[in-house]
């Protein structure tokens, strides 16, 4: 007897959903075991590539070598015949102040290159040897280094011997016949450089004098930010007594009542972002002045001074770094006061300047 055709569908359909749940389970236990395994490789994979930056970090940040040095002691301070500390919290920077090993392996890790700017203009050429040799000797050792000497004599430069990893350029320019044109056309021609070349080549700009000469280390202790170098002639004298500029008529004008310190205009630096600024606004100081026929008193330095005390520098340099023989006898002299006793090392020499051979009128 036939069966009813409504149980041949039913076993059709049993047959069938078997079939698939069948065919389902068996999908599922091997796509779990696919993807279970290639999760466990793509983890695996991370886990290797974290490990690997973490050991690439660690190699990248580890110093080379171990450093040994004497613990910081809060009730005893590394100088207490000095100021070592501004009242903005800039650090004075004086021999026995910083250890150079911990502030070197800092600045190794940066991996940066210092640019040194030099003018020798007319009869200051004679000092440019004697500059580029002892600042072989005595500047940013064991650091990159590049030169940047202007000058209106390229063939009076002197080719001495630079070490691995130092480089000097030497740009023409032009040079005037009063020593003053030539001093305050430095400003202009540092903030052209700095956003024409400089920026691309170095991370920190020293911008010195050339009738200087280096005696002792200059190494990355200067460095920061903004950094001026006080002037000897005027360290621990009252501020109405600077050599600011006092007339209103000028854009270096700084009344009595206001500064901080006297700074020279034969040290100063930072970042290239920064010293571009200040060279920047001292140059349109001294353009503004020039078209109201006045002229600051101590030129370049007058505007450096005004900038600098609206711009407070991030370091400040002893005068060990620009002293003065001749300023430190007139100090005793004058005072009875014995700078020499303050200073530890002279770290860079200014020169008797012999004013009838290099500030003299047209050759």
């Amino acid at each position: 007897m036939a069966r009813p055709r409504w149980i041949l569908f039913r076993q059709y359909f049993s047959c069938h959903q078997v079939a698939f749940l069948l065919v389902a389970l068996v999908l599922a236990t091997f796509g779990y075991g696919y993807w279970n395994q290639k999760s466990h490789s793509h983890k695996s994979e991370l886990t290797r590539a974290n490990m690997g930056d973490r050991e690439r970090y660690r190699l990248k940040d580890k110093p080379s070598s171990k450093l040994i040095y004497p613990q910081p002691r809060v009730f005893k301070p590394t100088r207490r015949d000095v100021l070592v500390l501004s009242s903005w919290l800039a650090p004075v920077v004086w021999e026995g102040t910083f250890n150079i090993d911990i502030l070197n392996e800092q600045f190794r890790l940066q991996n940066a290159t210092i640019g040194l700017t030099v003018f020798a203009l007319r009869k200051h050429t004679a000092y440019l040897k004697q500059f580029l040799t002892s600042a072989e000797t005595f500047f940013m050792v064991g650091h990159r280094v590049n030169y940047y000497v202007f000058t209106d004599k390229p063939h009076t430069v002197p080719q001495i011997p630079l070490h691995d990893g130092r480089e000097m350029t030497v740009f023409q320019v032009p040079g005037f016949d009063l020593w003053q044109d030539n001093s305050m056309q430095r400003m202009e021609l540092i903030s052209t450089y700095s956003t024409q070349r400089f920026h691309k080549e170095v991370a920190y700009l020293v911008c010195s004098d050339v009738d200087v000469n280096f005696q002792h280390d200059v190494g990355v202790e200067i460095l920061s930010s903004l950094f001026a170098t006080l002037h000897l002639s005027f360290y621990m004298v009252k501020r109405e007594l600077f050599r600011y500029e006092r007339r209103p008529e000028s854009q270096a004008y700084i009344p009595k009542d206001e500064g901080d310190f006297y700074y020279t205009g034969s040290l100063f630096g930072g970042s290239v972002a920064e010293v571009h600024r200040l060279a920047k606004a001292c140059h349109q100081m001294i353009v503004t002045d020039k078209m109201n026929k006045i002229e600051a008193v101590r030129h370049d330095e007058s505007h450096l001074n005004k900038y600098l005390l609206y711009h407070k520098p991030t370091k400040i340099l002893s005068s060990e770094y620009m002293f003065s023989e001749q300023t430190a006898f007139d100090w005793w002299v004058r005072s009875q006061l014995n700078v020499f006793s303050l200073i530890k090392h002279v770290k860079i020499l200014d020169l008797t300047k012999n004013h009838t051979f290099v500030h003299d009128e047209p050759e």
